[in-house]
């Protein structure tokens, strides 16, 4: 059994940061893409980024010269550093996990930006 595991959300203001991080465990086979998604209330959920087994990342358009996204493959884990956040980024923060053995969701961190 595969448990993804995400922490780091919270609440913060306008301009401040945050670091999420998601830990995979269990039965893992190989790991090829990590990543992260996010849903606001109302919306699909969408690609924030993602960071693949060598290396490669991608992405979205919104987030990409304020966030980082990197991963340590002996932890198992993959982080998000997010730095300059708006009200707009404001959403539940899902951890992806892709292996040679099926796709693994986490079951989400509240990520709240105000005021």
């Amino acid at each position: 059994q595969v448990q993804v595991v995400e922490s780091g959300g919270g609440l913060v203001q306008p301009g401040g940061s945050l670091r999420l991080s998601c830990a995979a465990s269990g039965s893992i086979s190989s790991i090829s893409t990590m990543g992260w998604y996010r849903q606001a209330p109302g919306k699909q959920r969408e690609l924030v980024a993602d960071v693949e087994s060598n290396g490669f990342v991608r992405y979205d358009y919104s987030g990409k010269d304020r966030f980082t996204i990197s991963r340590d493959d002996s932890k198992r884990t993959v982080y998000l550093q997010m730095n300059s956040l708006k009200p707009e980024d404001t959403a539940v923060y899902y951890c992806k996990i892709s292996t040679t053995s099926g796709i693994f969701w986490g079951q989400g961190t509240q990520v709240t930006v105000s005021s």
